[in-house]
């Protein structure tokens, strides 16, 4: 059994990290719950912005004709080249939480690879970067410091970056690839499409999905000033700035949720240690009395005789 100087020693470490882990978890309480204010706040304007996106884009009618519109993020096309936006975190301690969306990653990347699609990684986070470049995997850009400012001017630059290669045609399909914040408990590792941006159905798809019984409905409610082209212009700029920055909040929220969690688990880990070693020390301590105690009768015994 361990000496009683050695026991002392473990059980004041143990102390001292659980200290640590127990600070770390209120930290993440209290940032957790400035991010879902975040989250919350942003739904409703993201809901809204796709709603008003989904009218802009929505096919009309005109008497005879059907006027739609087009823009470059609503083209689609055979995807023969993909980027995947991997959101992982700069730091560790927080249990599965990157682990899960680096094996998505991966994952997504082989089978793509298999299917002779080509793949890029846009990498948020030095969790995923360092895990890739480890990889030799094909990393188109690194955005670093994304957490130290998180705003809307963050998500504007990193859409502007992405944007750029799929305008061009380097690539045909961006996805991105996160963690969805459910609660602190539970986080879903998602991989949704940003671009192409999904556009509306033409009359004829509308007509086979309904069974070739109804034609199409058209949206009639709205005179657009200016017209729907030029509020397309800045309209779905700013829907993909908002879904990058709804991605990247969801991130941070189940990121801290992640911690918060593994941290009380630390805690509650160290204080089954601290009692078990607490036991062991009580019964070596136990021990030594019981020695000291028999050496001090066997002595007696010895002067007697």
């Amino acid at each position: 059994m361990a000496n009683l100087k050695t026991i002392r020693k473990r059980i004041a470490t143990v102390k001292s990290t659980q200290k640590i882990t127990r600070a770390m978890k209120m930290v993440a309480a209290a940032r957790l719950n400035r991010a879902q204010q975040r989250i919350l706040s942003l739904r409703p304007y993201a809901v809204k912005t796709g709603e008003v996106l989904a009218e802009v884009t929505a096919p009309r009618g005109d008497g005879a004709e059907t006027t739609e519109v087009e823009h470059p993020l609503l083209a689609r096309r055979p995807e023969k080249n993909v980027l995947l936006i991997v959101i992982t975190s700069d730091r560790g301690l927080c249990g599965a939480f990157n682990s899960n969306i680096l094996r998505l990653a991966e994952r997504t990347w082989r089978e793509r690879e298999r299917a002779g699609t080509g793949v890029k990684f846009a990498v948020i986070g030095r969790k995923g970067r360092d895990f890739l470049r480890r990889r030799n995997a094909p990393i188109f850009h690194v955005f670093d410091k994304v957490w130290d400012k998180l705003d809307l001017e963050q998500a504007r630059t990193i859409a502007r970056t992405v944007l750029k290669p799929f305008v061009r045609g380097e690539v045909d399909a961006i996805y991105l690839v996160y963690n969805e914040f459910k609660s602190a408990m539970a986080q879903r590792v998602v991989s949704e499409p940003l671009f192409p941006l999904k556009g509306p159905s033409s009359p004829a798809e509308s007509k086979e999905e309904r069974g070739g019984t109804e034609q199409p409905e058209y949206h009639r409610e709205f005179l657009f000033e200016p017209d729907r082209g030029a509020l397309l212009e800045r309209l779905v700029p700013m829907y993909v700035e908002i879904s990058i920055l709804r991605a990247l909040l969801e991130s941070m929220a189940s990121e801290l949720g992640a911690r918060m969690t593994a941290m009380d688990a630390a805690t509650k880990n160290a204080s089954d240690m601290i009692g078990r070693l607490t036991l062991d020390y009580n019964r070596a301590r136990q021990a030594a009395i019981t020695t000291e105690l028999m050496e001090i009768i066997g002595g007696a015994e010895a002067l007697r005789e």
